[in-house]
């Protein structure tokens, strides 16, 4: 399913956190966004999930305008994983990861053999099928948030949306579910604060700064040492990862440009 933002815009007490922003997700692709702290990527996909109305434009799922879908609808076809993914009930992994389906029932309707089949499906999917009776308060944040992956697959959406999803994940857990991302047929829009990971994962990479798009593009076309000299300030070196042929940026500690940005680059030019 293809999903499109127009000149999406979102102000708040007169300042623009988000300004005519642009961005086009190709059906089964996956469409990274990074970007300085600060820089609108947490409000844009505010919008794509509908906890945010913008100020103006519009986000389009295969071409309708998403404010036209019933609420019910648009859940069924868009999951988000938020930074905000606290609990404050001590459910069980398997009544979290259950509520995934909330958009496909009515009332107290029980899942189907099917649904717990699907719930199962999901947990082992990531690794935390044996978790399935303990409450989430009680799990380490790397394992909460792989339970909220997996609530968020058990919706079956087209779309899934996830914000910085690596976060408290080891190493491990971290390749397995970007190794998931890009192979689950969906599209993914993903924030990633790594860039190493977003040029391994990504098909399409677009740098927000100021709340607006500065480039956008393949891994290999977005990420040079310019962009990120001039959108973070810091010094880098760009080489080719040995077997994928990705880009991998190596930063040092003491790696800052002779100048520091200050202001906002340049907005890209959309044709």
């Amino acid at each position: 399913m293809e999903l499109r933002t127009e000149d999406l815009t979102v102000e708040i007490d007169g300042k623009a956190l988000v300004a005519d922003l642009r961005l086009d997700a190709v059906s089964g692709q996956v469409l990274g966004l990074v970007g300085p702290n600060g820089s609108g990527k947490s409000t844009a996909l505010r919008c794509i999930y509908r906890a945010l109305k913008p100020s103006r434009g519009v986000v389009r799922i295969g071409g309708a305008d998403l404010t036209d879908l019933p609420l019910r609808e648009s859940a069924q076809r868009i999951a988000a994983l938020t930074q905000q993914g606290e609990a404050d009930f001590d459910f069980t992994v398997d009544e979290v990861v259950a509520l995934g389906r909330t958009p496909h029932k009515h009332g107290n309707q029980p899942l189907t053999a099917a649904e717990r089949e699907l719930c199962r499906t999901a947990m082992a999917q990531m690794d935390v099928l044996h978790l399935a009776d303990r409450g989430i308060l009680g799990l380490s944040g790397g394992e909460r948030q792989r339970v909220l992956v997996a609530r968020a697959l058990v919706q079956q959406p087209e779309i899934l949306v996830l914000d910085e999803p690596t976060n408290h994940l080891d190493i491990r857990h971290q390749i397995e579910l970007l190794g998931y991302l890009r192979g689950c047929g969906r599209t993914v829009i993903v924030v990633l604060h790594d860039l190493n990971l977003a040029s391994a994962v990504c098909d399409h990479i677009a740098v927000l700064a100021g709340g607006r798009l500065v480039t956008h593009g393949t891994p290999t076309k977005v990420l040079t040492r310019e962009l990120i000299v001039e959108v973070f300030g810091v010094e880098a070196v760009i080489v080719r990862h040995p077997l994928s042929g990705d880009p991998q940026i190596l930063f040092a500690l003491d790696g800052m440009p002779s100048s520091t940005p200050t202001s906002a680059p340049t907005p890209a030019r959309l044709v």
